[in-house]
Formats: structure tokens, C-alpha cells, sequence
């Protein structure tokens, strides 16, 4: 592949770094992705249609960027028709992440014990659950429980089921929340914010809290963006606007950019009510 050929001639410049190796790496596993997912539905690649790789990328969304790699390398060899991909814009790639980024900084929030509790926690429910900073910081403890089957954070109406590792750095934040000012220590947190601020009886600063992430590399907006496309490319949105306590539209925005198509689940529930 053109790819590897690149990588050899970059390396024997010696100018093939990690970062680089990292996103051939990327780029090859994404290219043996989609032609798994052609050969489950019987798909040739010479027989690709530009109808076969948009349903590929309704369920892949933020590896488009990627894809068009593999794309362009198979056109340019005649290896399959004339299929036409743009590459997403700069100003766009900074306001999503590669799926597999999403995946690893969720990794580290749950994992990484460097980090301040406070900034896994809150890093943790973006990229699980698309929360903005502004709510996150907003919850308070009796939010969250625990029973027999599991712990739960109520985000809207309903609550949620929360990862193990998640639920228990929530409950020690609850247990002994960071108390970085003698005022904190003072007036204590009679709200019951899950993230107090250093006022007393207010929560954590919205500003202050997205540079704490974006200084430990955990950006929100991005990951935000990604979680959110994630979310109603799995779940049909109205499903994602009851869970996250959107508004319908908006998830209904969101789906449509992502191309999902949830008409049938809105026409399911019409007829069940």
C-alpha cells in the first residue's frame, strides 16, 4: 500500500516519527475495517457504490477523515469506481476527535490516577454521555445512587447505569470533595454539589473547569461533538434526548448530521401510545 511505501521513504530520511507511525497505523486499521464490513454484505470493492461508503460512514461517522485515505488510494489505482469523498474541513477536524481518541482519553479519565478526581470525573461524562461543562457542574449528590444492580446517576428524568470505575470516583468525590480554599472548609457545600465551587454555595467555575481539561489534554468541545454522534448513531435520538435531557430537535439536528435516519422509531412510538 501507498501508505507503507511512505512510511519506509520517511523512515529512511529519518524523519518517521511515533506520532506519524501512529496515524499509518490508524489509517491501515480503518482500510481493513471497511472491507471487512464490504465483505459481511458481499460488497466487491471494484463494485462499491458512493451509496455503499455513505452507509459505512452512518455507523463510523468520525473516521470519515480517515477513510478517504484508503479511498483515494484505491481510486487512483483503479481498484474500484470513481467514488466521491471530501476531506472534512480544518475548521470541522478541530471540533471532533478520532473515534479511538474518544475511546483512549475515556480510557485515561477512568484509569489515570495523575489526574485531579474532579477533571476524570467530569472528563468521563462528556465522553460518555455528551454532557456540556455547564450541567456537569450543576449535578448534585443525591443524583447519584447505588443498589443491588448497579450505580446511577440521574442526568434528566431518568438515571443512567454508570461504569464501575466511574461510580466509584463519584463516590468519593461525594465522600470527601477537594477542598482547595479555607472558605470551602468553612461553609462546607449546603447545596450538595457534586463539584463545589471555591464560592460558598456554588459549584465549580463552567470557564475554569474547561481550561483544567483542556490543560490536561481532555478538550471538551471536540469530545463533546463526538460523544454526541456516537450516541444517536447507536440509539435512536429521541431515546438520547429523553436519557441526556436535550431538547428533541436538537438530537434530531444531531442525527441528521450524522445521517441517521429515526422516522421509523418516531412512526414505532406513535403507534404504541
Amino acid at each position: 500500500m501507498a501508505r507503507c511505501r511512505d512510511a519506509r521513504r520517511r523512515a529512511a530520511r529519518g524523519r518517521y516519527t511515533a506520532l506519524a507511525a501512529k496515524g499509518d497505523t490508524r489509517d491501515i486499521k480503518v482500510a481493513i475495517d471497511f472491507m471487512s464490513w464490504l465483505d459481511t454484505h458481499d460488497i466487491y470493492l471494484q463494485d462499491t457504490t458512493h451509496n455503499d461508503l455513505e452507509r459505512w460512514l452512518v455507523a463510523h461517522s468520525s473516521l470519515h477523515r480517515t477513510v478517504v485515505t484508503f479511498i483515494q488510494w484505491a481510486v487512483a489505482r483503479r481498484l474500484t469506481g470513481k467514488l466521491a469523498i471530501t476531506r472534512p474541513s480544518k475548521k470541522n477536524d478541530s471540533r471532533f476527535l478520532d473515534e479511538q481518541d474518544l475511546h483512549d482519553q475515556l480510557r485515561r479519565c477512568l484509569n489515570d490516577d495523575t489526574l485531579p478526581r474532579e477533571a476524570r470525573i467530569i472528563g468521563a461524562l462528556i465522553r460518555l454521555y455528551a454532557l456540556p461543562v455547564s450541567r456537569i457542574v450543576e449535578l448534585t449528590t443525591d443524583r447519584f445512587r447505588r443498589d443491588e444492580k448497579g450505580a446511577y446517576l440521574t442526568l434528566d428524568r431518568h438515571p443512567v447505569l454508570l461504569p464501575p470505575k466511574l461510580a466509584v470516583l463519584i463516590e468519593d468525590q461525594i465522600a470527601q470533595p477537594v477542598t482547595d480554599s479555607r472558605m470551602r472548609q468553612q461553609f462546607g457545600n449546603e447545596n450538595g454539589y457534586l463539584f463545589p465551587g471555591k464560592a460558598p454555595g456554588r459549584p465549580r467555575n463552567v470557564i475554569g473547569t474547561h481550561n483544567l481539561l483542556n490543560q490536561l489534554g481532555l478538550p471538551v468541545l471536540s469530545a463533546r461533538n463526538t460523544a454526541m454522534i456516537e450516541a444517536v448513531t447507536s440509539l435512536p435520538p429521541i431515546v438520547v434526548a429523553d436519557l441526556f435531557g436535550m431538547h428533541p430537535s436538537t438530537a434530531q439536528r444531531w442525527a441528521n448530521y450524522a445521517k441517521d435516519d429515526w422516522s421509523a422509531y418516531l412512526a414505532a412510538r406513535m403507534v404504541a401510545e
